[in-house]
């Protein structure tokens, strides 16, 4: 089951960094506001976007697999139809480096299959919750 209580949420909110899959760097959509308020809240923030070199002054990087250092959650802004392969490369790359503990799929993302996946590779998983909706409600 996806996590959906209050108190598995915050433990989340623990984390330090975040791998943010579609992020945009056009200010206005949520893609780019979203992760910018991670980082004024302290969050590490790794864009994953293959069409852009740097957004919110950080290296983006093609795929996570690309990303060079340790992981902690992937936040994933991609239609649900492309959730399921974010997450199988997300899997992938938790059993080969060990560092990946949560999948976050942003409001109005689903993939139950996926979700499955997840929690069967022993990730936390969330599934159409907006990341910033919660940690301020929870958290700030």
């Amino acid at each position: 089951m996806p996590i959906t209580s209050d108190d598995e949420l915050r433990t989340l909110f623990d984390y330090e960094t975040i791998a943010v899959v579609g992020c945009s760097a056009t200010p206005g959509k949520a893609a780019h506001d979203i992760p910018e308020y991670m980082q004024r809240h302290g969050y590490r923030v790794i864009p994953v976007n293959p069409f852009q070199d740097e957004i919110l002054g950080e290296k983006a990087y093609d795929s996570l697999a690309d990303v060079e250092e340790d992981i902690d959650i992937v936040d994933v802004f991609r239609p649900s139809s492309e959730a399921g392969g974010i997450v199988d490369d997300a899997i992938e790359r938790a059993n080969e480096r060990g560092d990946i503990k949560a999948v976050w799929l942003q409001l109005g993302i689903r993939d139950d299959e996926a979700a499955t996946r997840a929690e069967g590779a022993g990730l936390d998983f969330v599934q159409d919750k907006c990341y910033k909706n919660e940690h301020s409600r929870l958290i700030d």
